[in-house]
């Protein structure tokens, strides 16, 4: 089974918001000693993020 992968695009007030919202979370599970690996995971690739470059002519931009 393949898995399926979703793309959205934020600003950069999003993107924090959403680092800063998981790291909160995270914190919450350390605090009850409950498992982090997946979190940590999502947050690194969250912080990882490739920025998505509007090229010079977008089609919208014609």
């Amino acid at each position: 089974m393949r898995k399926e992968k979703r793309v959205i695009t934020v600003d950069d007030f999003e993107h924090n918001l959403m680092i800063n919202g998981i790291n909160e979370f995270r914190n919450m599970l350390i605090e009850k000693d409950m498992p982090i690996e997946d979190v940590d995971n999502l947050l690194r690739k969250l912080i990882d993020a490739p920025l998505l470059r509007k090229r010079r002519f977008e089609r919208e931009d014609r």
